[in-house]
């Protein structure tokens, strides 16, 4: 009987990759930042043929003649100058809320006394319509920017003191333990144990709230542009309603699409890469 040898030749999965390359849709398919552009490009192949197809500007104007509008204000620099209003008074009544809600948390993770307040406050406030306090805002700190933070911090505060409590809520025993045997106590635990284990809850409460903030204040200063004659993004809307500007309407509906995207990507998502999914919290 004559022994044969077999010479087999071991393939590694790079060389099988290498051999049998992906189709070119399969490849710009697995690019996430490719297939939102497409989404993207998509709705605005959309608006623009229903727009033509309508053939309406004051009802319903074309992507185009929108672009044209919002390039218009911004080169104005009218556009411009409402967008900073809106982002100045946001980003104010957003730490005003965050910080108050930071306070709320600390004291409800400490006492059970606090937890309570914490708890019996949210059920009173949470399904309160933050654009409600507006009027009580208005009668008690008068028209201006304290009346935009009023309710701003209010609609921020309760979004986030829940995910935070939750978040807290749900730091395993272990992690628990672990602080307790070396002796955290009080602030310390808090910043050194529930944080960065409840920091994906967190990070949705922040994202929540910028959320709630945002559409809160695009509708008070709706109304503030009637009472007061000025405001943000909110009134440059109005404003060009009044006039029948329709197109220009659209573009600061679209300007405040865009900021909410830039927000989401390139600030919560960036934070989402660099603390959640890098300590693997995330997939």
């Amino acid at each position: 009987m004559t022994d044969k040898i077999y010479n087999l030749e071991v393939i590694t999965p790079d060389q099988v990759v290498e051999q049998m390359p992906l189709p070119l849709w399969q490849r710009i398919y697995e690019k996430a930042s490719l297939r939102r552009l497409l989404i993207l490009v998509t709705l605005l192949i959309i608006w623009q043929s229903y727009s033509t197809w309508l053939n309406n500007p004051l009802l319903f104007p074309s992507a185009s003649e929108t672009m044209t509008a919002l390039f218009e204000g911004l080169r104005s620099g009218i556009l411009v100058d409402r967008i900073l209003t809106s982002l100045g008074v946001l980003l104010l009544g957003y730490g005003v809320g965050i910080f108050i809600a930071i306070i709320l948390a600390v004291i409800a993770m400490t006492s059970r006394l606090g937890r309570d307040l914490l708890t019996t406050l949210t059920a009173m406030f949470n399904p309160l319509p933050a654009i409600a306090l507006l009027p009580v805002a208005m009668l008690w700190i008068g028209l201006g920017t304290g009346s935009l933070v009023f309710v701003l911090a209010h609609s921020v505060l309760w979004s986030f003191s829940l995910n935070t409590l939750a978040g807290f809520d749900g730091v395993s025993p272990t992690l628990r333990m672990v602080g307790r045997n070396y002796g955290l106590k009080g602030l310390a635990y808090v910043i050194h144990i529930l944080i960065p284990a409840a920091f994906p809850s967190i990070l949705t409460g922040l994202r929540l709230g910028w959320a709630f903030a945002w559409r809160t204040l695009i509708a008070a200063e709706l109304v503030f542009g009637v009472s007061a004659g000025s405001g943000g993004l909110g009134w440059y809307i109005y404003e060009n309603k009044n006039q029948l500007e329709i197109a220009s309407v659209f573009a600061g509906l679209s300007s405040v699409i865009m900021i909410g995207l830039v927000v989401e990507y390139l600030l919560f998502r960036v934070i989402e890469a660099k603390t959640v999914r890098r300590w693997g919290m995330a997939l």
